[in-house]
């Protein structure tokens, strides 16, 4: 109790309860707004609370299983905010615009990231020596391009298991796409936007830095807890694999040593030795 008691008090002094004009708000919101106060709507904390842990929870447990979590925040308070957490637990992120297609059509996209990645790779090893100073420029304007829009998403193989949005409302093209596909979405979401178009609605101020800053570096925090006890849980799975290998090696090896013994004591024929009282072959009479 007392953790929330502290959270609740971090989130109050970074603004995450400051909502929308009235004028602006969206009545599906109504569950979450505490009063109204000049006009503006106030964000009851309590529920922010309860649903920041649960959004914390089940992303944890997604990272634990070894799946991405793509975040998505091109607002320019955002940007930073989202580049610099997404790296930190190295997770995909789009920051700058998102492309039409980023999810749905997500082979056509591998394809300019890998297009990106082999124009880097000939700039670096030399290959475009021969060409002119003027067609290098070109391509390398054009590597720049894509690393802006790409960069964040360079290393996802697949398309991820779960988006966490900054302002649902701002990025309703991601949203739309994650729907289509079935894709889990985790959002911050005010007073003007709608909750129930997200699994996981985070009820705070998407527009202040510093409340994006907190909401983010929480949910950042428990989804590297997430990796950490996969980490564990791995290093433990081979440590049991290793020690049972090690026990069936030395099971082998006393088996091993003790037929040979075996063998030393009764590996060698014994010679019949014929008894004084003929016992050998009889010689043949004389008729």
């Amino acid at each position: 109790m007392e953790n929330n008691t502290t959270l609740q008090q971090q989130l109050l002094e970074a603004g995450v309860h400051f909502g929308h004009l009235r004028k602006k708000w969206n009545p599906k919101m109504l569950p979450y707004i505490y009063a109204e106060k000049k006009g503006i709507h106030i964000i009851d904390l309590n529920k922010t609370v309860e649903c920041l842990q649960e959004t914390a929870i089940a992303l944890k447990n997604i990272a634990k299983s070894g799946k991405k979590i793509m975040f998505v925040g091109t607002k320019k308070q955002a940007k930073e905010i989202v580049t610099e957490c997404a790296k930190r637990i190295n997770m995909p992120f789009v920051t700058e615009r998102w492309l039409g297609g980023m999810l749905t059509n997500f082979n056509t996209v591998r394809k300019s990231v890998k297009k990106m990645q082999s124009i880097e790779k000939m700039l670096n090893d030399g290959s475009f020596d021969s060409i002119t100073k003027k067609e290098r420029l070109q391509l390398s304007r054009d590597k720049d391009k894509m690393e802006k829009v790409l960069g964040g998403i360079a290393q996802l193989g697949r398309v991820p298991s779960a988006l966490f949005i900054i302002d649902i409302g701002h990025e309703h093209i991601a949203m739309a796409e994650a729907k289509r596909l079935g894709i889990t979405t985790f959002g911050m979401v005010d007073t003007n936007c709608d909750p129930n178009k997200v699994d996981f609605p985070v009820p705070a101020n998407d527009d202040a830095t510093k409340s994006i800053a907190i909401i983010t570096n929480y949910i950042t925090a428990a989804i590297a807890e997430g990796l950490a006890e996969r980490q564990a849980e791995k290093a433990e799975e081979e440590e049991a694999e290793e020690s049972s290998e090690n026990a069936l090696r030395f099971s082998l090896e006393d088996e091993a040593v003790a037929d040979g013994g075996k063998k030393g004591k009764t590996g060698a024929p014994k010679r019949r030795i014929p008894s004084a009282g003929g016992g050998g072959r009889k010689p043949a009479q004389k008729k």
